[in-house]
């Protein structure tokens, strides 16, 4: 028989020092944890297999299952010494997913299962706490309501706040047993109404729908988002954890908490964390109550009154540290750790590698280095590649004037600008809309993920540094400002007022998650610093990363932004962007609007001078290094007006007739641009087009080369070539044009001549266009259109449905079809060294700056990657992770 169950707590580990794969993350860590001997609860894990084989055979649950947690269950009897559905001394249990990589809030938990009618008098009973036991239940049924039977958690949370409101109560640890008591009989009565069933009265029904739910909650919604997001394969599955329940809602020696060993928002090596008396953890991530400080100094540096966990439970805090120290060293990473204080009892409830901001995932990794505890090549390997974007981008300029509105908790560092939006659909459809967006909630759920995503920053009323919004905020690097008590928000009015302003939706705020301000209005910007940490680190990737990063770039900004961030050349400039440029759209129009040889000659004649001055001061920036120059690739109809309103002005400029630009309009159309008279077909077609752009660039690379003593390095790339003849002929041209201006200039230079492959048949055919081409540049971008027949434009449209339903992993414009355009790359690889060993490989689309993508350039043997300025240190640091993967003999 398959083992699908594995026990852990009371001296037993079967899943030994955890398989996250099979176990995940949170079942991996509790057998871990259990291993070395400190203080879990026991329990038992149900597989991610079992997962898998749960929704292969339509969601039904095997007989072996069934006989396998029966003993699960018994194993947390014999050592709890408490029996499962006991009337006199019930043993209750937590049921949680656990997938292999954090989903924080994405999937579900149900608490305090195995209550029901009898076994809360027996709970009460034991406990000699009536009010804890009645409190418990209502907690488990309004979850297990939520999150098995499906039915509105808003209807239990009103009739909460009414019953609080007859008693004249403000918080719920004012309510007493009998109010308790009476609210469980409300809530029955709302299950009853709501599903015309009663509550669930049986501990093993329980269970079931709970394992059920948990296994659900894999393919809910807000889960689907966070895996498409994060990049998580949805054939993973989940695991569900079982194990007994500790409660840190039974009284004043109670308590429960989330912790890191380090400050996830800096990476200072300091306790990092918040708790809450009298509580359980839901609490305290749902940000229901505002919980307190765990540390001493934390709560002096925030000015803070209630006292630190530190301050009210000295004993059991100094265990805690010593738990965090023992479990840092074992793991060497920063943890996230929950734990409940049971009547002065310490326990673990769950360890895992805690999400951490940029700026923090670099401190620790660097520091982890220096303290002995990881290598240099594990601290590059430590740190998210896409994560450093978090740092490449301005933050708020402290010199800028400020109109703070409120402030709450600094939950996850960074600024952020926009308008306000009251709900995640609408930050969603904002942001399609190319608006920059705050999210304002009273607190975040995980259904608002969506939203989360799209908006710029969050901002909520509630919860604390370790609440919901806080931890996913983090995790996607977006700017967070949480528990902003002072700011009422009215959602269905889509309004906040705070200190009596009023702010509607559609008005612009910013949010400083690095000190909690909330300001009106746009607060201006600066640009960021990248030394320290971040040149520590980036000097030990480069230390061992093979590949060379270059950027995309164009314009004198771009070039200088990619040199600062370590760029090592140009892998692609784009040369129509600079005819689109306002002083030269004209001479570019005259030059496709005349009507033979001489005139498109006199037309480009006057364009030279300005080409030549673009590639002047890029070769200037570079300053010695390759510079790859796309020769024009789009077709000509774009540069010609499409708008009535515009014909008059464009003729006049033009001096040709209205007539004759509407008839050169219609002559120029095409029925899908992507696949017509542009590229290499307009040089074949207009060979001075491209003999124009040769010139300025050998002349500009000559120029400079006299003025600065160091000779730039140019290299010519034809696009849309598929056969060996359109750039023997393309490459005849740049070389006679190379030639004549080295001859005028009485020098020569280095230059290479090569081809963008982005078509399926030049793949194919890459054999023989190397006998032409000195270089393959992969434009991944249009290879990946060619190759799958898909639109990257239009694509949006049903791309996330079949990323969703496993058609593709990956959207393929974001990170390469390994198998489909994948293998075109690696043919055309060994097809072009096959004819020209030293021919320079490497790619220079979007997918230049996708770490999976780079592993896969890795992998084939690519000489470079070129990606956007903002995505070089990206781009480096995963090249780094690629070499070192590649070189790992596992």
């Amino acid at each position: 028989m398959t083992q699908y169950v594995y026990r852990f707590g009371g001296g037993v580990a079967d899943g030994g020092t955890g398989d996250k794969n099979l176990l995940g993350g949170k079942g991996a860590n509790l057998a871990e944890m259990a291993s070395i001997g400190l203080p879990v609860p026991p329990g038992f894990t149900i597989s991610t297999e079992m997962c898998t084989r749960y929704y292969d055979e339509g969601e039904v649950f095997p007989d072996e299952l069934r006989e396998q947690v029966a003993d699960g269950i018994a194993h947390i009897e014999q050592v709890t010494g408490k029996t499962f559905g006991d009337a006199s001394d019930p043993l209750l249990v937590s049921v949680r997913s656990g997938a292999r990589v954090s989903m924080p809030g994405m999937m579900d938990t149900v608490l305090n299962l195995g209550l029901n009618d009898e076994t809360v008098e027996g709970l009460a009973k034991k406990a000699d706490d009536a009010r804890f036991a009645w409190d418990s239940y209502r907690r488990f049924i309004q979850m297990y309501a939520d999150v098995v039977l499906g039915l509105d958690h808003g209807v239990y949370e009103e009739a909460l706040e009414i019953a609080k409101e007859d008693k004249g109560y403000h918080l719920d640890t004012e309510m007493t047993a009998e109010d308790w008591q009476a609210l469980v009989g409300e809530y029955k009565k709302i299950t009853l109404d709501e599903q015309g069933e009663p509550f669930p009265q049986d501990a093993h029904d329980q269970l079931w729908g709970a394992v059920g739910a948990v296994f659900g909650s894999w393919n809910a919604e807000r889960a689907k988002i966070y895996r498409r997001i994060n990049d998580i394969p949805g054939g993973w599955g989940t695991a569900v954890n079982v194990q007994a329940m500790v409660f840190g809602n039974m009284g004043e020696t109670s308590a429960t908490g989330v912790a890191f060993t380090r400050d996830p928002s800096t990476g200072d090596k300091a306790y990092y964390g918040e708790w809450l008396i009298n509580a359980q953890g839901e609490d305290v991530v749902a940000g229901i109550r505002t919980p307190q400080y765990l540390t001493k100094a934390a709560r002096e540096e925030a000015g803070a009154k209630p006292a630190s966990m530190e301050e009210a439970m000295s004993e059991t805090f100094r265990e805690l540290a010593r738990v965090f120290d023992t479990l840092e060293t074992h793991y060497r990473d920063m943890q996230d750790i929950e734990f409940t204080v049971e009547r002065g009892t310490l326990w673990m409830l769950q360890t895992r590698s805690g999400k951490r901001t940029a700026k923090a995932a670099l401190k620790i990794a660097v520091d982890m280095a220096a303290e002995g505890l990881i290598t240099e090549e594990e601290a590059v390997s430590r740190v998210e590649p896409a994560a450093l974007d978090q740092l490449l981008h301005p933050t708020l300029d402290p010199e800028a004037e400020r109109d703070v509105i409120a402030k709450g908790l600094p939950a996850s560092p960074g600024a952020a600008s926009g308008i306000v939006v009251f709900d995640a659909d609408t930050a969603e459809a904002k942001s399609e809309h190319g608006r920059d967006v705050i999210l304002v909630r009273v607190e975040t759920s995980p259904e608002d993920i969506h939203g989360m995503h799209a908006a710029k920053g969050i901002l909520t009323a509630r919860g604390g540094m370790t609440s919901h919004a806080a931890v996913v905020a983090r995790g996607m690097g977006r700017p967070c400002v949480s528990g902003a008590g002072n700011v009422a928000i009215d959602a269905k009015e889509k309004v906040f007022r705070v200190a009596g302003r009023e702010v509607k939706e559609g008005d612009t705020i910013t949010i400083d998650g690095a000190t909690g301000e909330v300001m009106m209005g746009k607060v201006a910007t600066i640009q960021p610093e990248l030394a320290g940490d971040f040149g520590t680190l980036m000097e030990w990737a480069d230390k061992v990363r093979r590949l060379r990063v270059r950027t995309n770039a164009e314009t004198p900004d771009d070039c200088r932004t990619a040199r600062e961030f370590g760029a090592e050349g140009i892998g692609l400039c784009r040369t129509e962007h600079m005819f689109f440029d306002a002083d030269r759209i004209t001479a570019v129009r005259q030059m496709i609007l005349a009507s033979n040889e001489a005139g498109r000659r006199a037309a480009l004649e006057k364009l030279l001078p300005e080409q030549r001055g673009d590639f002047k001061q890029i070769f200037e920036i570079m300053a010695g290094l390759p510079v790859t120059i796309r020769l024009l690739d789009p077709p000509l109809h774009e540069f010609l007006p499409h708008e009535d309103g515009e014909f008059e002005e464009v003729a006049e400029a033009a001096d040709v007739s209205v007539d004759t630009l509407k008839r050169r309009v219609s002559e120029l159309h095409e029925f899908n641009p992507m696949l017509g008279h542009r590229g290499c077909r307009l040089g074949v077609t207009y060979p001075e087009i491209y003999e124009m752009q040769a010139r300025a660039i050998f002349e500009a690379a000559c120029e400079v080369a006299e003025e600065s003593g160091e000779a730039p390095i140019p290299e010519v790339m034809v696009p849309l070539v598929s056969t060996k003849r359109e750039l023997e002929l393309m490459k005849a041209v740049i070389d006679e044009t190379a030639k004549a201006v080295f001859e005028e200039k009485g020098r020569t230079l280095d230059y290479l001549v090569g081809t963008m492959i982005e078509l399926p048949r030049a793949a194919l055919r890459a054999g023989e266009i190397a006998e032409e081409a000195e270089f393959f540049s992969f434009g991944t971008n249009d290879l990946t259109q060619t190759t799958l027949g898909v639109s990257r434009d239009d694509a949006g449209r049903f791309l996330t449905q079949y990323v969703d339903k496993g058609i593709f992993p990956r959207d393929p414009f974001v990170s390469i079809d390994i198998e489909g355009v994948g293998e075109l790359i690696e043919m055309a690889a060994e097809r072009g060294r096959g004819t020209r060993a030293a021919i320079k490989l490497g790619i220079c689309g979007e997918h230049g700056g996708d770490p999976a993508s780079i592993a896969f350039c890795e992998k084939t043997g690519l000489d470079y990657v070129s990606a956007s300025p903002y995505r070089v240190p990206i781009a480096r640091l995963a090249a780094a992770q690629a070499a070192l993967k590649s070189s790992d003999p596992r």
